[in-house]
């Protein structure tokens, strides 16, 4: 999952740069919300396998 999050990430930044190098303003807002949008799919894919891990513990403890 986590070479998903990266290709966002790289894809978002080739935007940025693209829109930049040609002056095309809508491309380059549009990779940065697209590089908001990936740090948040990853931070929240982060967040989700903590919760499973603590939730494995969990079950490991009360057998």
């Amino acid at each position: 999952m986590r070479r998903y999050g990266a290709l966002e990430k790289a894809k978002a930044r080739c935007k940025v740069i693209v829109g930049k190098a040609t002056g095309h303003e809508r491309l380059e807002a549009e990779g940065r919300t697209d590089e908001v949008k990936a740090r948040i799919r990853e931070k929240a894919t982060s967040i989700r396998r903590r919760a499973e891990g603590v939730k494995d513990s969990l079950r490991r403890h009360r057998s």
